[in-house]
């Protein structure tokens, strides 16, 4: 009988996040303004890769991976889409407060998805944990228009994509190498 087994796509989906995440939140941080960097890697590692990671978790039968890398996947094309269609003089710019607002729901889905993550390994529940602190800063800092809460979300951003690119590289390698070599606190069952 010949078994197919499938690829991981999380790795994928892990660095598309963590990479954008980190890219952003340096900006977040004052180190350089948004540029075509940023917004090239929110549309196609960000946005298309993540969508791409989680069409593949669909085939895996991960809901929650389908979830988590479609959402995020989608919340990187939109954030590029508040900062080009103005531009583009297609829509009118949004205003610091709303996307505060879209931000905070942001967040609150992330705060689910980080109780889905209870089950899972450490790593995963840190890069959910510090995802949604982001989230919480990053909206209060836009509505209230604190940008030192803005340039702490940065800091804390870094953090939280450097987490994810950890776990995507543990994946890979632990994966391949058939034993922990970049350990990510598994659950035992």
């Amino acid at each position: 009988m010949h078994t197919n087994k499938l690829a991981n796509p999380g790795p994928l989906g892990l660095m598309g996040f963590g990479m954008t995440t980190i890219l952003l939140n340096l900006h977040n941080a004052g180190f350089f303004p948004v540029n075509s960097a940023i917004v090239s890697m929110g549309i196609f590692f960000g946005g298309i890769a993540q969508i791409f990671a989680g069409i593949l978790e669909y085939k895996k039968g991960n809901t929650f991976g389908l979830t988590a890398f479609t959402a995020y996947g989608s919340f990187w094309l939109t954030l590029v889409g508040i900062w080009l269609l103005p531009r583009m003089e297609l829509a009118e710019p949004t205003e610091a407060s709303v996307l505060g607002i879209y931000l905070a729901l942001w967040g609150v889905f992330t705060l689910f998805m980080f109780f889905g993550t209870l089950p899972g390994n450490r790593v995963l529940q840190f890069v959910f944990a510090s995802l949604t602190l982001l989230f919480a800063l990053l909206a209060i800092g836009n509505i209230t228009g604190n940008h030192a809460i803005l340039t702490l979300a940065g800091y804390e951003g870094v953090i939280c994509g450097a987490s994810a690119i950890y776990l995507a590289m543990a994946e890979v390698l632990n994966e391949q190498f058939g034993r922990t070599v970049l350990p990510i606190g598994a659950r035992s069952a």
